[in-house]
């Protein structure tokens, strides 16, 4: 007995160090600066922990004048954020959405009160019935997302493992179908975020101008503007030559998302600082076209309020006009305070929220932007890295343990243990917890692994009153691990 802990401790041992050359690599905001280097000193008090960014671009407007700065790395290899870098703005794109809806409407092209089926006839289902208005105030009682089908979901969620694309193939006709099929729920009326109301918005405004989503906002939007550097890509031959590379904060890499069908809500916009700065600047000044998009008009709660895509909330003595969007490896925000003239631009190339960056550079108090940042998604990654690390190693150490047990059971626990273990690695939020825990659930499950191999040949192959029974759990339990260590390695 004595010598089987002394030979799992020196395995535990071996593999911890092992382990630690393999431990997760949480990206950290890099020195390198590019821009106008106050704004950067400034940007980069402004973060409130460097550890889970990797590269920042930054624009503040500020008595009509557009500064911008660029901080750390736009990828792994550490070149530099530039002025002319794009990044993926995620659900920043909704205001776009918004704004096209308030600029169609002054032209006389449609009004928020009419009906989604009036504007876009094709749609036949429950949901033509609500509003424009409704659909870019998230009050049409539509669902957050709908993958259109359970391959949709099983596709959702193994792009979440692997870090792909999670709308890849869903086109124009893909949200139509999901429109025809959406049933408005009681929530209709109130504020509940949805990406099903404004990527069905955005195709009923393109469908009704003739046109495709991406040409309709370069023409009313983008062109008028001088944003030259945002583009909407439905294809990887439409992404940007000269853009960041994005990944979570744990370091894990993130392919770009594109899709034509939800566009209007996020997916496939990339743009640059300087391009949203203009944006935010005309909006505040109140000359881009759909600017009215953001007077608030509908209550979401006690303090914050929403126009047609732009929320207006209340920190402390300050009122924002705002959007923040994300995606699988970019963050982003947007904002704007009309009592001081003042606006910012905040994108970030990890998936670690900027919200209280872009507070803070708007003046408001360090506790209330830290505040603002959402932290159920931070605990559930922190969650994932604690528990995928260590549940398979104490799962073989208990099977290892039992009287009653056969070779494919602890063949079974013994891929299981490894297969957690990547999956804590991947989809972990080393940000929020030491790297250095890693090794150590390496080393368990290792240790688990020497004391099952010391009772591996006294055990029956298969032992079962209907051995085919057993096989065929054994079996299922090895193709979901297997289907878990491609989605680690792909």
């Amino acid at each position: 007995m004595r010598r089987t802990v002394v030979s799992a401790l020196v395995v535990a041992l071996t593999a911890s160090l092992v382990g630690a050359a393999l431990m997760p690599r949480v990206p950290r905001l890099g020195v390198q600066t590019t821009g106008d280097p106050d704004l950067a000193r400034t940007a980069r008090a402004a973060v409130p922990d460097p550890k889970g960014h990797r590269g920042l671009a930054v624009a503040l407007v500020e008595n009509g004048r557009i500064r911008t700065a660029g901080l750390g790395d736009r990828d792994p290899d550490g070149r530099p954020v530039e002025t002319r870098t794009a990044f993926e703005i995620g659900s920043v794109t909704k205001v776009l959405t918004g704004m096209l809806l308030a600029d169609q409407a002054a032209a006389g092209v449609v009004r928020p009160d009419d009906r989604l089926g009036d504007t876009w006839p094709t749609v036949t289902g429950p949901a033509r019935d609500v509003t424009l208005a409704e659909l870019s105030s998230h009050r049409a009682g539509l669902p957050r997302l709908a993958a259109g089908s359970a391959l949709g979901w099983a596709r959702v969620l193994w792009s979440n493992v692997s870090g792909g694309n999670p709308y890849a193939g869903q086109d124009v006709h893909g949200v139509r179908n999901i429109a025809d099929r959406a049933t408005p729920g009681d929530g209709r009326g109130e504020v509940h975020y949805s990406n099903v109301g404004p990527s069905v918005l955005g195709q009923a405004l393109a469908a009704k101008a003739g046109a495709t989503y991406p040409d309709l906002l370069e023409a009313r939007l983008l062109r008028p503007l001088g944003m030259t550097a945002t583009v909407v890509a439905t294809g990887a031959d439409d992404l940007p030559a000269d853009r960041a590379h994005g990944s979570r904060a744990g370091g894990r890499p993130s392919d770009p998302w594109w899709g034509a069908g939800y566009a209007a809500a996020g997916v496939g916009p990339w743009s640059t600082a300087e391009d949203l700065a203009r944006l935010v600047a005309a909006t505040l000044a109140g000359t881009a076209p759909g600017a009215d998009a953001a007077t608030a008009r509908f209550r979401s709660d006690d303090d914050t309020r929403i126009g047609y895509g732009w929320f207006t909330t209340r920190h402390g003595d300050r009122e924002i006009v705002w959007h923040n969007g994300g995606t699988g490896g970019f963050r982003s925000y947007v904002g704007f305070e009309r009592a001081t003239g003042r606006a910012v631009v905040v994108l970030a190339n990890t998936d670690k929220g900027v919200e209280a960056v872009g507070l803070r550079l708007l003046g408001v108090a360090q506790e209330d932007a830290e505040a603002a940042t959402p932290a159920l998604p931070l605990w559930i990654g922190a969650g994932l890295a604690v528990a995928f690390t260590f549940v398979g190693g104490l799962s073989l150490f208990g099977t290892a343990r039992r009287r009653e047990l056969d070779r494919v059971t602890l063949l079974a626990s013994t891929v299981w243990a490894f297969a957690y273990l990547g999956l804590g690695h991947r989809l972990g939020d080393w940000s929020l917890v030491p790297a250095w825990l890693w090794p150590l659930g390496a080393g368990l499950s290792a240790a688990a692994v020497a004391l099952a191999a010391t009772r591996w040949r006294a055990l029956p192959a298969v032992d079962a009153r209907v051995p085919w029974r057993r096989l065929l759990s054994v079996a299922s339990s090895l193709c979901a691990a297997a289907l878990a260590v491609a989605a680690v390695i792909a």
